[in-house]
This record gives structure tokens, C-alpha cells and sequence, in this order.
């Protein structure tokens, strides 16, 4: 699946777990477990997890915009409050 706008025509739109893992040189195992512990973006199709290529580009552009560490676990705490605050005033959950 390969999506247009900014990212090339050729850009895939999500990443298997095992490659989005090898984009960002970490084990595939440590991957799962952020997902599973809700602090990496995916998407859960009976069994299988893939990663929306955004959210990769997302922790990269952060690193390089802060200069620093990007902390997966404080986005995902972000993520969490926005949905319940979305929950709790009705809107979107995500």
C-alpha cells in the first residue's frame, strides 16, 4: 500500500513491525513490547500489529527538532490523556 502527498509515490504507508524496528535499529521484541504497552502507534489486525510510517517519521522529526532524546513513553502518555479528554468531552478518540 503506498499513499501520495508529502510522503514519495513509492513511500509505504505502514511498516511491518519487523521493519519498522530495523528503520529505527532496535530489536523487534522491543518494539512489540511498546506496543503492547501503548507506547508506539499501531495498528492491530487480528494478530498482526503494522506501524503507520508516520509514526516513525514522528519520533525522528522530534529528535532532530528538540536536538534530544524523543521519550516514546511521554508520547504515549500524551496519546492517552488527548483520548480521554476526547472520551470525556465527546469528540474523537483518536
Amino acid at each position: 500500500m503506498t499513499t501520495t502527498g508529502d510522503q514519495g509515490a513509492d513511500s509505504p504507508t505502514f511498516y511491518t513491525v519487523r521493519e519498522a524496528a530495523r528503520i529505527m535499529r532496535i530489536a523487534p521484541a522491543t518494539l512489540y513490547r511498546a506496543i503492547r504497552e501503548d507506547a508506539f502507534p499501531a495498528i492491530r489486525v487480528r494478530t498482526r500489529y503494522v506501524v503507520p510510517a508516520r509514526a516513525v517519521e514522528e519520533m525522528a522529526r522530534r529528535a532532530v527538532d528538540s536536538g534530544g532524546v524523543v521519550d516514546v513513553v511521554g508520547m504515549a502518555a500524551e496519546r492517552r490523556t488527548a483520548r480521554e479528554a476526547a472520551r470525556l468531552t465527546g469528540g474523537a478518540s483518536w
